[in-house]
């Protein structure tokens, strides 16, 4: 049976913000372009082509990349996707990482990507003045479920490992988020945990691209950033947010915080605080 015709999805597309959702608002001192793209397939025939390889995207189907038009991204003439875009600052994945992302499907009716699509479909038929918020919490829960998608497939995609490092991994990253709170985690602490040495931690991360700190100090600011963020937690000082998970320092938390999303905690805190209407403590 011959393939349909397919136009590119960049020659029919117009380029005005229209065309776009933006789920959450990129906060101050983050680059505007630095964003993952959510294309939602809702009719029509469409495939993308990803080294060599031709994907046929089912209705309800995500494709996931760093750019608004996918360069492998085809289409017939009654294809309708509807475009989300998210700042990485809410997802925890570096721009690196998001161009690793360029034409990844997610599949519409299983795991996480059916989860994903439900919520998006959700959020679009919402008024414009719902999206944006970081207060939002369908904004937010679409955010964090996308986070976990993108974290998914960039695990697939990932040069392959032993299955038994692999799931060593997995346990050492799941102890460590068990314990973000304690102040004394530490690559010695950690590797006593899983009976291995220190070395061979280290060489598991490195691996893996990161560091055994950088990992710990990272999943520690975005737990700190969400509880900011959230009304609920609206009343704690940022020294408090900061101690209750494992920071000591206060002026250290602070840097840490600039460096890795570009505001200091009160900055973040007082944007999101005025995003939904209420005010910080």
């Amino acid at each position: 049976m011959p393939e349909p015709e397919y136009h590119l999805y960049g020659q029919a597309v117009r380029d005005d913000a229209g065309d776009c959702i933006d789920v959450l608002s990129p906060p101050p001192g983050t680059d505007p372009k630095d964003c993952l793209h959510v294309l939602l397939h809702v009719r029509g025939a469409a495939l993308v082509r990803r080294h060599g390889i031709s994907t046929v995207l089912a209705p309800g189907d995500l494709l996931i990349g760093a750019t608004r038009h996918p360069a492998g991204l085809l289409r017939d003439a009654e294809c309708l996707m509807v475009e989300f875009r998210v700042p990485c600052f809410y997802l925890g994945v570096r721009q690196a990482d998001v161009r690793r992302t360029g034409g990844l499907v997610a599949r519409g009716n299983e795991g996480v990507g059916s989860l994903a699509a439900q919520f998006l479909r959700t959020l679009a038929t919402q008024a414009p003045v719902h999206r944006a918020r970081p207060g939002s919490r369908l904004a937010r829960s679409v955010s964090d479920i996308v986070a976990i998608l993108v974290s998914e497939l960039l695990e697939r995609e990932g040069p392959e490992q032993p299955s038994g490092a692999a799931e060593l991994l997995a346990r050492i990253r799941a102890h460590i988020e068990e314990n973000l709170a304690d102040p004394n985690i530490g690559p010695e602490s950690i590797a006593r945990s899983q009976h291995i040495s220190v070395r061979y931690l280290h060489k598991l991360f490195q691996q893996d691209g990161t560091t055994v700190g950088q990992f710990v100090r990272q999943r520690r600011l975005d737990a700190c950033r969400r509880e900011l963020e959230r009304p609920s937690h609206r009343q704690s000082s940022v020294s408090a947010v900061a101690h209750r998970w494992g920071f000591v320092s206060h002026s250290h938390f602070s840097r840490a915080f600039r460096d890795a999303y570009g505001v200091s905690p009160r900055e973040w805190q007082a944007y999101a605080a005025q995003a939904d209407g209420s005010h910080p403590s």
